[in-house]
């Protein structure tokens, strides 16, 4: 940073998340101490929360900045607070090249999928393994499952969430347990591995539906679990909700990651969800798996699973050793959190209103 700082560069661009914005504000006044270069700052958190961000920045670009952006670096738009311009074409985007999507190409369009997964296989396109995200009507379509393999996509994630039907059906997830499994099978008959994404404290499900999906995610043989930890993120309805609840009990930032409660669940307390969380690691990722891992799509996968539960382990212990020593870290205040509490510490930072230039 000291580097870039001494660069004499005119104007500083910074992308925030919500975990991530405390940060990003940290850094756009360290700008503005020690240099006299403008702070433009984006991304999805700005874009929610534009009026926060603006204590920090001199222009706040909300929404898709790619056809605003140099106009805005080069002072031909002067406004603090930047609608951004969507992009409808993606061959208008600076960089990358996105040239091999001609058309737009949504998740749901199968006939497209495949020829890009054809363009790829031809043209030489291919990695050793490569990550997708995917739908459980995978299943579906047994031609695109084969192209997918042979262009080496065979890493995906797909989003279990829950195997609460009525909690499934709370947040519109347009699926049922039988599709999932569905897609189970048949993404292991094409050796592509499962990432399972399961969320953890929706209203509508009890410790026990969470372990059930834990226990499901075991037995269609997931590579990965992806758990997360319902996260209100500002901007959601759910925050929305929660906020006209009064459940929020913080607003650090930071701890929006998913991986941190940050709200009052509804069938436990914040500290039981947490530890769901730890459960979730714990119970899917262990030795005996691993073999299984190891029997369907070899030993170099085996060994990467073996790792995954080591650094899990050692991660809920770290975790655990830290929630009982009373030195502000938020798994020390979550353990200790009652109903009817003031909300947490939230870092002075994130409030702080910059000086005026």
């Amino acid at each position: 940073m000291n580097k870039l700082l001494k660069s004499g560069a005119d104007v500083f661009c910074i992308s925030c998340m919500t975990s991530n914005a405390p940060r990003g504000y940290e850094l756009a006044d360290m700008i503005h101490a020690k240099t006299n270069a403008r702070v433009i700052m984006g991304g999805m958190h700005p874009t929610w929360m534009p009026d926060e961000a603006l204590q920090h920045a001199d222009q706040v670009i909300t929404g898709e900045g790619e056809k605003v952006i140099l106009d805005d670096v080069e002072g031909r738009i002067t406004d603090r607070l930047v609608k951004g311009i969507p992009l409808t074409c993606l061959d208008e985007a600076p960089f990358p090249d996105y040239s091999i999507l001609k058309t737009p190409c949504e998740a749901a369009d199968k006939e497209r999928a495949k020829e890009i997964c054809r363009r790829m296989i031809a043209e030489k396109l291919t990695f050793k393994e490569t990550f997708f995200f995917g739908r459980t009507d995978l299943a579906d379509d047994e031609e695109l499952l084969q192209l997918l393999h042979d262009a080496h996509l065979t890493r995906v994630l797909i989003g279990i969430e829950s195997l609460n039907q009525q909690a499934l059906n709370d947040i519109h997830k347009g699926q049922n347990i039988d599709n999932i499994r569905r897609a189970a099978a048949a993404c292991e008959k094409y050796r592509i591995r499962m990432i399972a994404s399961i969320v953890l404290g929706l209203d509508a499900d009890k410790k026990e539906d969470m372990d059930r999906s834990i226990e499901f995610a075991r037995d269609i043989h997931a590579y990965q679990l992806q758990p997360a930890i319902l996260t209100p993120f500002p901007g959601t309805p759910v925050y929305e909700q929660f906020e006209e609840e009064g459940r929020m009990i913080t607003h650090e930032w930071s701890r929006f990651d998913m991986m941190n409660v940050t709200y009052m669940p509804k069938n436990m307390s914040p500290w039981e969800l947490q530890e769901e969380f730890y459960h979730a690691a714990r119970r899917f990722y262990d030795y005996d798996s691993a073999k299984i891992i190891g029997k369907l799509f070899g030993k170099e996968y085996e060994r990467r699973r073996r790792r995954f539960a080591f650094v899990s382990n050692l991660g809920v212990w770290g975790a655990h050793v830290s929630s009982h020593i009373n030195n502000g870290n938020c798994y020390y205040e979550l353990r200790h959190y009652k109903p009817g509490d003031h909300e947490m510490k939230t870092e002075q930072t994130v409030n702080k209103k910059a000086d005026k230039r």
